[in-house]
């Protein structure tokens, strides 16, 4: 009906099965040529002898690691064998040394200098060592290094900031400022009686000086020798250590203050000691019997400069109806003071406030008005000593009968006090030369003896 057909009758999917049937013993031949590669190689493969060359490799390196761990390890345990061994040698030594060579305060006399002892690298070691000796009183801070003198003498105060805590002045700056600062300030003294009264303080004022005095060598290794009163107990001589270590100490040592006082007199150079101390300094009296061997009895009284001084406030508060200050009341102590009924009377103009009106008023203080305000204080320190005397052995007491009794620090200056002494007790008591340094220069002589001297820290553990 059309009258349309195609031309081929074939479809076109005949075609292409026609087409892949052509192809088809060609991929059929390559298959088995690759078949047969396969098998060739596989054979090759089989004949072929395996290598074995990193696997020697790897277990000569894993024989030279496990040789070299070996040999470190025996290095380690002879190290440690010979660091044992040196130990128990220190540990013998320390103990069979006598304990007059190891502790400060049962020594007076040594027969052979350090610098004689050990060998070059432990002289050496000595050389690089910075030794500095502290007499950490309640009024004054002295500080002597080895080498080069009393480097340091200030007063202990601290002028603070109560609301921001802020550190305003140390030493005779802070001083000054007594009595004169507005309200907010306050000037404080860490160190009260001898003992730690504010830690944080106290530690902060020990690094202000020790700095100001130690070179910045990081070659320099700081050991302290510190005094501390003869009757401070052992929490008060551990807090004093931690203040002192955490400036950077390296080693401290804590001796006696009457102890360092007969050594800068130069007692431990006499044959035969047997002498009494009396070191009157800002808050304590320490009292002590000392012989060649050391202290025998000790005592210390809450007496001192400071005692005195407010003994002279009160006075004068209540016989002259004035209010003074501890400045003035230490100059009137400098100026007139006495203990002595017998000493020759002095008259001084004291300017103060008015306690029943509250204005300016001045008025004139003699001398014997300051021997009755101080009668109690010295009556005190009086009975000390015959406390001390009674419980002496009668051998030293005789030594002491000769010898006589040594007063130093600077509460000792007072007019006086050396002649009652000699009245009320019936030995001879005097003055040494220079009181307020004869502690610093016993500190002075123990520094030639540092290496001798044995960390109190590990005496307190």
């Amino acid at each position: 009906m059309f009258g349309l057909t195609n031309k081929s009758t074939e479809p076109k999917q005949n075609k292409k099965k026609r087409s892949r049937r052509s192809k088809g013993p060609a991929l059929y031949n390559e298959q088995q040529n690759l078949g047969a590669a396969k098998v060739e190689n596989a054979k090759i493969s089989t004949n072929r002898k395996p290598l074995r060359r990193t696997k020697r490799k790897s277990t000569k390196l894993s024989e030279g690691v496990a040789k070299q761990a070996s040999h470190l390890a025996s290095n380690m345990r002879e190290a440690m064998v010979k660091v044992t061994k040196m130990r128990r040698v220190e540990r013998r030594n320390r103990e069979t040394v006598a304990i007059a060579k190891t502790t400060p305060a049962m020594t007076l006399k040594r027969l052979v200098r350090p610098e004689q002892v050990g060998d070059l690298m432990g002289r050496l070691n000595r050389s690089l060592n910075f030794d500095l000796g502290i007499d950490l009183g309640t009024a004054n801070i002295l500080i002597f290094a080895k080498g080069k003198g009393l480097v340091l003498d200030e007063p202990a105060y601290i002028a603070r900031d109560d609301k921001t805590g802020d550190i305003l002045a140390l030493g005779e700056a802070a001083r000054t400022m007594i009595g004169r600062t507005p309200k907010g300030i306050s000037v404080i003294r860490p160190v009260q009686a001898g003992v730690i009264a504010d830690y944080d303080m106290t530690e902060f004022m020990l690094k202000y000086f020790i700095r100001s005095v130690v070179p910045a060598s990081r070659l320099m290794k700081t050991r302290i020798i510190v005094c501390v009163p003869s009757g401070i107990t052992p929490v008060e001589k551990r807090a004093i250590l931690e203040a002192l270590l955490r400036t950077g100490a390296k080693k401290t040592v804590l001796i006696e203050e009457p102890l360092a006082a007969a050594m800068g007199t130069g007692l431990n150079d006499a044959d035969q000691v047997g002498a009494m101390v009396v070191d009157v300094g800002g808050g304590t009296t320490d009292i002590a019997v000392l012989c060649d061997t050391g202290v025998v009895v000790s005592e210390s009284l809450r007496i001192g400069g400071d005692s005195f001084n407010e003994s002279i406030i009160r006075y004068i508060r209540r016989k002259k109806r004035l209010v003074i200050g501890p400045l003035t009341a230490e100059k009137i102590k400098i100026s007139v003071g006495t203990v002595d009924r017998r000493a020759k009377e002095r008259t001084i103009e004291v300017r103060g406030r008015d306690a029943s009106s509250g204005l300016p008023k001045m008025v004139a203080v003699n001398s014997l008005e300051i021997q009755r305000a101080l009668e109690a204080q010295v009556m005190n320190i009086l009975e000390g000593i015959k406390s001390i005397l009674e419980k002496t052995p009668p051998e030293l007491v005789a030594a002491i009968n000769d010898h006589g009794i040594i007063l130093t620090g600077g509460g000792a200056l007072i007019d006086g006090l050396d002649r009652v002494i000699t009245r009320s007790v019936g030995i001879a008591s005097y003055l040494v030369e220079s009181p307020r340094y004869a502690v610093i220069k016993g500190v002075a002589k123990a520094l030639d003896e540092m290496s001798q001297l044995r960390d109190t820290l590990d005496e307190l553990q």
